[in-house]
């Protein structure tokens, strides 16, 4: 039988008795999807909040508007931002964070189509990572769940250069 990297995260996730918490933008819910398609994932998936519009972000999960405006919804420190906030809501020991631009529309030059941030908060650390994605939407959007799996699989089994990695100079703290 083939096993899924969700249901490998799950198993992870049991044996270490740490629970998640998710917050999605550019992917619409597909990491909650497929951490809930684990059958007994309720003993560690605490939810999932999609936060898709600005108002979103800033209301349920306390993104301060000032970032948002400065760094842009697709962003290493919204990404960070994401997951200390559904980790704050849901009062999960680890949370992701994944924001980016699905396309078609939407890129800039300097923020292309494919672009997507994914942070992990963990008690040891954060991380965010950066992935620019060549696929149309659908694809886009699969390749960041997927890719959210893996950092969350890396950490769980030892494989992360966690604590406090990130994609660029600056802490995100230094950034928020």
């Amino acid at each position: 039988m083939h096993t899924t990297l969700e249901s490998e995260v799950g198993k992870l996730l049991r044996q270490q008795r740490l629970t998640l918490a998710v917050a999605e933008s550019c992917t619409g819910g597909l990491v909650g999807h497929r951490l809930s398609n684990v059958p007994g994932s309720s003993e560690y998936f605490l939810g999932d909040v999609v936060a898709y519009s600005y108002e979103a972000k800033e209301r349920l999960l306390g993104v301060p508007h000032d970032v948002i405006v400065r760094e842009g919804a697709v962003s290493e420190a919204v990404a960070l931002a994401l997951a200390r906030g559904v980790r704050r809501l849901l009062d999960a020991d680890l949370a992701l964070g994944v924001t980016g631009i699905a396309g078609p529309g939407g890129g800039l030059p300097t923020k292309p189509v494919g672009l997507v941030y994914i942070a992990l908060v963990t008690p040891q650390g954060e991380r965010v990572v950066r992935h620019v994605w060549q696929g149309d939407r659908l694809s886009n959007k699969q390749q960041s769940a997927e890719a959210a799996l893996l950092l969350l699989r890396d950490y769980l089994t030892g494989q992360n250069e966690l604590p406090n990695t990130y994609t660029n100079q600056k802490r995100p703290d230094e950034l928020l």
